[in-house]
């Protein structure tokens, strides 16, 4: 599994919650070695996905099962879940094929300085 657990910001130095924004690190450190990564903030799972010159945070679990979309291979910007072979559309949050059906929910990025935050949407 490939996730980043921060539960507070007293468990990592570089870690700081600002305005509602959570400091995640580096892009370069982030996806040093694929292009989905997983992260639990504020005890939620959420799935980061590089695309092209943007990264896209959606809640990180399949509306169709339990799978972790950030385990799955993403190709042109769908996600496939590695439980089911559904895809979902990774800028959108879209469900693109069966059996996923419903679409997940999105959340804010913004990179600073090569640096990822992400706002997580109520």
């Amino acid at each position: 599994m490939n996730t980043i657990v921060i539960r507070n910001a007293s468990a990592m130095t570089d870690f700081s919650l600002v305005d509602g924004w959570y400091e995640i690190g580096a892009i370069t450190d982030i996806f040093a070695e694929r292009d989905c990564r997983g992260v639990e903030l504020a005890g939620e799972k959420i799935g980061l996905f590089h695309v092209d010159d943007e990264v896209l945070a959606l809640d990180d679990i399949c509306t169709h099962g339990a799978a972790l979309l950030s385990d799955g291979d993403m190709e042109d910007g769908e996600v496939e879940c590695p439980l089911h072979a559904g895809l979902v559309d990774v800028r959108t949050g879209r469900a693109l094929s069966a059996p996923v059906t419903r679409d997940t929910r999105r959340h804010d990025t913004k990179i600073v300085d090569d640096r990822l935050f992400v706002r997580l949407q109520a």
